[in-house]
């Protein structure tokens, strides 16, 4: 060992050494104490100049490195202070060297690689663990700190130790606001996502309400996650903002799943309305508004009830399930709206078309043939009639029940010929559809105004009148092909007129023989040249026709009238063969009678009759 100097042989250690004895718990039956008193010991160690401290209170003493500064400012001090206060001095030397050491760290942290890959990370996503590592390496940097500065003036060295830590965490202020942005990014999506999946199992309410609360609570644990211990920042604005991204989406889904709930009970409603609605205006009569109300009150009940119960997991406030089931409601009668202007565009064609197949079919929907029993002017009028019933139908849109006296209004105006006590409907003083509205019938309800009706019943009439006339024509042609007869002062006259003819023939009983002979030739040459059928084409083309054929007629009468003279007499056997029907190559029957009979030979085109042949 190291021998005791002779001139301190008798002084005793304390002279050079504080020498305490501590005592310290049991570890085994006090461990927090035992913990306590370490900690405390050990703090009496490394502030051993500190009062308390092992080295006593030496807070006034310059440390060895600052020592060169100190005396540097030495003259300044004495100069500038009359009292050589030398406390000042001590804080001017520790507040100077305290910010150094302060500079100096603040470069070392920000130079350390750690901390820029850190940096560098959470500038594209989320780091976990980001709030322990970062406090980890403040930790670090305010503990070099100390230890460098811990002989300085305590006042200044604590100032200074929380400006470097404010410094310190100014720099880490953007990384964790990187952190929290990526977090609720993160969170967001994942929401989504979710949000998504659980609209497949639970109704809307339901899962937008449960996913809200778990991705909240993930964002709470993220944010306790990167949350740095030496500073307590309130991350409730980025969670406020997360929030309202939430709510926002959860709207957004919501306005989209209730836009296509809208969307296909809508779908339905039109396809439920349109094509009945459209074919009930087509067969227009008294009860196509009436029915049409029918079908719109039970298709919209239908609707209105299958879209509530489909609201139902929405869980919507009363003001706006309200909006929505009007909306749909309005949206059945815009359809119906929407139909009757279409017919109503088209309602002239409606009105040919319903006339033309009343005009021109009978009850059993079979085409008319004017024969001339028919009374052209009564099925007029009712076609007519018909067609403006029609017209009356399609003038307004009657979903409401209230009455009106359009086809009373229409019926007076244009089919019925004259009122009570008029004559001339040209002379009347008012006219009732010299008007732009109809009675009782709101302007946003109105179709067709009167006086665009009266328009259509003109035109309606202008193109119907041909129709018209063409069958008044047939009939007139019909009753000129079935009567061949003159007319009866004709054949008054000719009775008178030929008496003496007549008497002339009872005389001489061979003109009887010679008339009947020329009567026969000319009924066989009436049948054979078909004479009525050519004149129904005109009489010069009749003529021209005729001429052409007459002579080649003749001389085939002739040419038959040669060949039966020539034919053998058969026996009797064969005679009754002749009797019946033979067939001919043309396609002819002819039946042979006796001698001084006459023969009647039947075609395609009728009986043909020759002049009686002698065998």
């Amino acid at each position: 060992g190291v021998p005791k100097p002779h001139a301190h042989k008798e002084t005793p250690l304390s002279e050079f050494f504080n020498v305490e004895v501590v005592a310290l718990s049991s570890y085994e039956e006090k461990e927090e104490l035992f913990k306590e008193q370490v900690a405390s010991l050990r703090d009496r160690f490394q502030q051993s100049i500190a009062p308390g401290g092992l080295a006593g209170d030496r807070r006034g003493v310059v440390p060895a490195s600052g020592f060169s500064f100190s005396s540097q400012q030495f003259w300044k001090v004495i100069k500038e202070n009359k009292d050589l206060d030398l406390p000042a001095h001590k804080v001017m030397v520790a507040t100077v060297r305290c910010e150094e050491i302060g500079n100096e760290k603040i470069a070392s942290f920000t130079a350390d690689e750690e901390w820029q890959q850190f940096e560098e990370a959470v500038q594209h996503d989320y780091v976990p663990g980001f709030g322990k590592k970062i406090s980890n390496l403040l930790d670090r940097c305010l503990s070099e700190y100390d230890m460098e500065a811990i002989y300085f003036d305590e006042g200044v060295r604590t100032s200074k130790r929380h400006q470097l830590e404010s410094k310190l965490l100014q720099l880490v202020n953007p990384a964790y606001q990187n952190i929290l942005d990526h977090l609720r990014t993160r969170t967001l999506e994942v929401f989504k996502e979710s949000f998504d999946k659980s609209l497949e199992k639970e109704g809307f309410a339901v899962a937008a309400r449960d996913c809200t609360k778990v991705f909240l609570e993930k964002f709470d644990k993220g944010s306790e996650d990167a949350a740095i211990q030496q500073v307590k920042w309130d991350p409730s604005k980025i969670k406020d903002k997360l929030k309202r991204d939430i709510e926002a989406h959860v709207a957004s889904v919501r306005a989209k799943k209730l836009s296509e709930l809208c969307s296909k009970y809508e779908g339905q409603l039109t396809k439920a309305l349109a094509e009945p609605v459209e074919a009930l205006l087509d067969s227009a009569s008294e009860e196509t508004w009436p029915a049409i109300r029918k079908l719109l009150q039970r298709e919209t009940k239908s609707a209105v009830s299958g879209f509530e119960s489909a609201m139902a997991s929405f869980e919507l406030d009363e003001v706006t399930q309200k909006e929505l089931l009007s909306k749909l409601e309005s949206h059945g009668k815009s359809v119906v709206e929407s139909k009757a202007k279409e017919e109503a565009a088209r309602v002239l064609i409606r009105m040919k078309d319903r006339f033309s197949t009343l005009f021109s079919r009978d009850a059993d929907s079979m085409p008319r043939v004017w024969t001339g029993k028919e009374d052209i002017k009564a099925i007029t009028k009712t076609a007519r009639s018909a067609s403006m019933k029609l017209l009356s139908t399609m003038a307004a849109i009657r979903l409401d029940e209230d009455g009106d006296n359009i086809e009373n209004t229409l019926s007076l105006a244009l089919v019925d010929t004259a009122r009570p006590g008029t004559t001339d409907r040209s002379i009347q003083s008012f006219d009732p559809l010299a008007s732009s509205s109809w009675e009782r019938v709101p302007e946003e309800k109105t179709l067709i105004t009167p006086v665009q009706c009266k328009s259509l019943w003109r035109q309606f009439k202008a193109e119907t009148e041909y129709t018209v006339t063409q069958a008044i024509a047939a009939q007139e042609a019909n009753k000129r092909n079935n009567n061949w007869l003159p007319p009866p002062w004709a054949l008054a006259a000719m009775a008178i007129l030929g008496f003496n003819e007549f008497m002339t023939l009872l005389k001489n009983p061979l003109y009887l023989g010679v008339i009947f002979v020329v009567f026969l030739v000319g009924k066989a040459m009436w049948v054979q040249l078909d004479i009525a059928k050519e004149f129904q084409n005109g009489f010069l083309p009749a003529v021209l026709s005729l001429s052409t054929k007459f002579v080649p007629t003749i001389m085939n009468i002739l040419k038959r009238l040669a060949d039966e003279g020539q034919r053998p007499a058969a026996p009797e056997r064969q005679r009754e063969m002749e009797l019946q029907p033979k067939s001919t190559r043309n396609g002819s029957h002819s039946n042979v009678t006796s001698a001084g009979s006459s023969s009647i030979t039947s075609s395609e085109s009728g009986p043909e009759y020759s002049s009686p042949i002698a065998h």
